[in-house]
């Protein structure tokens, strides 16, 4: 088993080639515009980078599926709450196996997934900039019966597409990142060097971290202020790349951000600028395991939200398929 690198080591490796001008809100505002796709499919577009995944990049991604081995890559609800799941799933049993005895056991659930701890996808109405959602839509159109445009059932489809990991603590030669640890465009550019894969448009790229190897080795911790992940600078390294979807064991972003102003730069920058879905809180551990263990890292990726009217994102149970 590797072992987690001392902190001095990791923090060279990643801040060494850190900026030395801290990003300022006006830099990312400035990106804004620089990294936009609005208007690239058409002023009414609601499917944003999605866009990118066509017929023939659906037959080349099931071309992956050699083996048939199949890995989840959501995190098993948790009903128990914690510093790092303040709104744990509620679920509730109207009928069990205890006398008197029924034909069938029914029960429900309930969730507020967005956050972070539940494995799930946000929508493009998700995140507002300026009064504007992707494509320049109105952040007016998200109302109290969910969002008239950008909602999760654009996705109604499913997403069925090569995924690729992107596995830093891999990279690294690390168990996992330590929460203070910022992914550089130059830790990406050394990933692909080292594992010999070039991201390719209409991909879906995962970022891991480590995150729930680091939870299991030293329990949880408010994730929600400080996580490992990608900084701000990333966000050109993945328009470039012309990535479909990307995702991440956390919530993408590095927190905190360090830009005044600006508290998720990542989310704001993908989601709104590019038009780029999130998938946010994955399991990546078992994919990771397998994916070393073939050192293959690009695979059959395949998603599909619930059909919920309105909704800003969905809970859903992504799969990668070898």
């Amino acid at each position: 088993m590797r072992h987690v690198l001392p902190l001095l080591i990791v923090a060279t490796s990643l801040c060494a080639q850190s900026p030395q001008r801290p990003l300022t809100k006006a830099d990312i505002d400035r990106w804004m515009t620089e990294l936009s796709n609005w208007g690239r499919w058409g002023k009414d577009d609601q499917l944003g980078t999605l866009n990118l995944i066509t017929p023939a990049k659906r037959r080349q991604a099931a071309a992956l599926a050699k083996e048939g081995v199949a890995v989840s890559l959501a995190r098993e609800t948790s009903k128990d709450k914690q510093v790092d799941n303040p709104d744990p799933y509620q679920h509730t049993m109207h009928y069990t196996g205890a006398k008197p005895l029924g034909q069938f056991s029914l029960d429900s659930f309930g969730v507020s997934y967005h956050g972070f701890q539940h494995s799930h996808m946000d929508a493009l109405s998700h995140m507002f900039w300026d009064g504007k959602m992707y494509n320049g839509f109105s952040q007016a159109e998200v109302t109290n019966q969910g969002a008239g445009k950008l909602a999760i059932t654009n996705v109604s489809n499913g997403i069925f597409t090569r995924g690729v990991l992107v596995d830093i603590p891999w990279l690294l030669g690390a168990d996992y990142l330590e929460p203070d640890k910022a992914v550089s465009p130059e830790d990406l550019d050394a990933w692909e060097k080292k594992s010999g894969v070039r991201i390719q448009a209409g991909d879906v790229v995962l970022f891991r971290t480590g995150r729930w190897a680091r939870r299991a080795a030293k329990g949880p911790w408010n994730i929600s202020e400080q996580s490992a992940g990608l900084h701000a600078r990333c966000a050109r390294w993945i328009k470039q790349r012309d990535a479909a979807a990307v995702g991440s064991d956390a919530a993408t972003d590095f927190l905190p951000s360090g830009i005044d102003g600006v508290t998720h730069p990542m989310h704001q920058l993908i989601i709104i600028a590019m038009g780029t879905h999130i998938f946010d809180n994955l399991d990546l551990e078992d994919l990771a395991r397998e994916a070393g263990n073939r050192r293959r890292w690009d695979f059959l990726f395949t998603a599909a939200p619930i059909r919920i009217a309105g909704g800003t994102g969905s809970p859903l149970n992504p799969v990668a398929v070898f």
